[in-house]
């Protein structure tokens, strides 16, 4: 166990479950911030895998397979997307079950135009009602993916549709097996990623797969010379658990993810697993040139955080150097050493490979894991070739310079734990989701302050609209919090300011923890645009 561990007293398997901090605050009644002053770096506990793990740097990274429309007529791509459930290969001999989209884990990546307009139309042949929400996407409220607008699977009764914890919500829109999702893309050139948005069931339909990147680009970005083609890399990171017959192992309650939501009690605070899978490969190792290469990070785990560091053979850091944020590019570029990312962020870098000597490999470590964990991939350098990518040092002058002054009001936010239904839930502002309550009504085009303070660790994600990060605890942001953000993390008893501008879209969109089962247990609240 590292020193920073042994400070906090964290096991691997219990970095923070119930039996910590949670189960000390409901014993004894100490307030968040005096249970959680010592701010453990992980919130969840962790599942074992009961079969044999591959050694790491050994599996290839793959690269996620561009979906082709099927039209691109009358000015808009259309695309055709179908749920179903596959066997694969992740561990190298193993297989196991996945549901994906279109047969893939992660699903196609859709390469898509700044302003041009797609239609995705989903096919639901799960076992189960899906959602699906395109994370990032300034999206009409009726292809947002609202969790009670389902799309249901052939013979699954339409008739007094409820969610798991027995709510009706009248204004949610029910389709039979397809579905389409509409998106104007009038939005910054970004990484966006897809996945299932299913009320009280989103965290096990992530786990077993469902999740895909969308990309925006559009003419301005493609000119600063940044790299590209092969050397641009999406990479989406998870960490999964697999049990001994080779499926994921996920400690769900109603394993048929029918009726009962939720998952054991040492995983209320969070599932976390002990493989560390990039492009659903386990701890992959990618062949690069001597150049500057483009990763496009997003951490797609339901409940953990990462602190990423690169660091060459002989053990130098290489600069990871961020270009962008989950709402695009940045104005200009932030050097780090290490990087947080916590779960649904998205984080631009440019690493530059070309002082490794070939023949050499760059790990990309965790500092947040342990054992296994504390390893994501690796690169090996394999030649030396040219370059003439650039990282410039103004990347975008479109950012929004909304100020203080321009809020029509300012609101404040509790996320924390507490009793939900009977049970233990995780609530905002004290109060479960519920879809038929009205929580925020805001007016089209207004500016916000909103103040948000957390228990553990809560990654808290605005629908519609991209934000700023005014300050954490009363201070400055951090440098990573650069940019316009659609996710922000909350460490333990923080308090962090953000400021946005409610544009877009009218209509019925959400704000919520995207720790998945946070969100499941209901740590979503609904916010009106009119």
């Amino acid at each position: 166990m590292r020193e920073q561990d042994r400070a906090y007293g964290l096991t691997r398997r219990r970095m923070l479950g119930i039996g910590g901090a949670l189960g000390l605050m409901a014993a004894t009644g100490l307030s968040a911030s005096a249970a959680l002053a010592r701010r453990p770096p992980i919130t969840g506990a962790e599942l074992r895998s009961a079969v044999p793990l591959p050694p790491a740097f050994r599996v290839p990274l793959p690269i996620p397979a561009v979906l082709a429309p099927v039209s691109t007529s009358g000015g808009v791509d259309r695309y055709e997307i179908t749920q179903r459930e596959v066997t694969a290969e992740i561990l190298p001999g193993v297989r196991t079950p996945l549901w994906t989209y279109e047969g893939a884990f992660p699903g196609p990546t859709i390469e898509s135009r700044r302003g041009r307009p797609i239609t995705v139309t989903h096919r639901n042949e799960l076992p189960v009602p899906t959602v699906v929400h395109l994370h990032g996407g300034r999206t009409p409220a009726e292809s947002d993916g609202y969790p009670t607008d389902l799309v249901l699977p052939e013979g699954w009764p339409e008739a007094g549709m409820h969610t798991g914890h027995g709510m009706h919500d009248p204004r949610g829109v029910v389709t039979k097996l397809t579905r389409d999702y509409t998106f104007p893309l009038d939005q910054r050139p970004a990484l966006l990623w897809y996945h299932d948005h299913r009320m009280d069931f989103t965290a096990p339909a992530i786990w077993r797969g469902l999740a895909g990147l969308q990309i925006v680009r559009d003419d301005a970005e493609d000119a600063l010379g940044l790299p590209a083609g092969r050397r641009e890399l999406p990479l989406m990171i998870a960490d999964r658990a697999f049990a001994a017959d080779g499926g994921l192992d996920y400690p769900a309650l109603d394993p048929t993810l029918r009726e009962r939501p939720g998952v054991g009690g040492p995983y209320l605070a969070g599932v976390l697993g002990d493989v560390i899978l990039v492009n659903g490969a386990p701890w992959p190792v990618h062949e690069v040139d001597a150049a500057r290469y483009r990763l496009r990070i997003l951490n797609a785990s339901n409940a953990r955080h990462y602190e990423l560091e690169a660091v060459s053979d002989d053990g130098r850091p290489l600069d990871l150097v961020q270009i962008g944020a989950d709402q695009g590019l940045l104005a200009e570029p932030v050097t780090h050493r290490l990087l947080p990312i916590a779960p649904a962020e998205r984080y631009d870098v440019i690493i530059d490979f070309s002082g490794v000597p070939v023949g050499s490999r760059v790990r990309v470590v965790n500092r947040l894991g342990s054992g296994r964990t504390r390893d994501v991939m690796a690169f090996r350098v394999a030649r030396n070739a040219t370059d003439d990518s650039r990282t410039p040092g103004t990347l975008s002058n479109d950012l929004p310079t909304w100020r203080r002054s321009d809020a029509v009001r300012v609101r404040d936010f509790s996320f924390r734990t507490g009793q939900m239904r009977g049970g233990h839930g995780w609530l905002i502002g004290g109060l479960p989701f519920d879809p038929a309550r009205s929580d925020v009504t805001a007016g089209l085009g207004e500016v916000e302050v909103w103040r948000l303070i957390a228990d553990v660790h809560h990654p808290v994600h605005l629908h519609l609209v991209g934000f700023r990060v005014l300050s954490r605890s009363g201070r400055p942001p951090l440098p990573h919090d650069a940019g316009l953000k659609d996710t922000v993390s909350l460490r333990p008893g923080e308090s962090v300011e953000i400021i946005t501008r409610f544009d877009g879209y009218r209509g019925r969109y959400l704000f919520h923890c995207h720790n998945a089962e946070h969100e499941d247990m209901g740590m979503m609240a609904n916010l009106e645009i009119v």
